[in-house]
């Protein structure tokens, strides 16, 4: 009897059969530890960023609210208002720009290399080969090196 029941019930190859499949298992992607080196090119570039964003604001401030801000706190006094609109949007790229790097992601890396670069043929272009030059070429090695701990 229970055999008669089974073969009412469902068909012969429906216990093989699923609705959906369960999820493949993949690896979680790791994550590889960030070089010091870029830790600290990532703080500088900030730290510089958000200097030029605070020149380009307070200058700004100066300008649109009279005597708001005392002409002694700002950085820059010899700027035009577009100088300081265009110096704020640099530092603000300039922040992304670090931020991406402390995250590894590759196009920071990369914008970064082609930077370095171009500093360094300005400097040898225009025959400045000193120490600065050096320091750039060192960090150019440098970040060719480190490129495999982007992603």
């Amino acid at each position: 009897m229970s055999s008669s029941t089974a073969s009412a019930t469902a068909p012969a190859g429906a216990a093989l059969e699923w609705d959906r499949l369960p999820a493949p298992w993949e690896p979680l992607p790791v994550r590889p530890r960030l070089p010091v080196g870029i830790a600290v090119l990532a703080v500088v570039l900030a730290t510089f960023a958000v200097g030029m964003v605070l020149a380009g604001t307070l200058f700004l401030l100066n300008v649109i609210a009279g005597n708001l801000v005392p002409a002694s706190l700002e950085i820059f006094q010899s700027i035009d208002p577009l100088g300081a609109t265009i110096l704020i949007v640099l530092g603000a790229a300039l922040l992304a720009m670090a931020t991406a790097l402390w995250d590894q992601e590759t196009w920071a890396l990369w914008v970064t290399i082609g930077l370095v670069f171009a500093t360094i043929a300005y400097l040898f272009f225009t025959g400045s080969i000193t120490v600065l030059f050096l320091v750039f070429v060192g960090l150019l090695v440098y970040l060719l090196t480190v490129r495999r701990y982007f992603y």
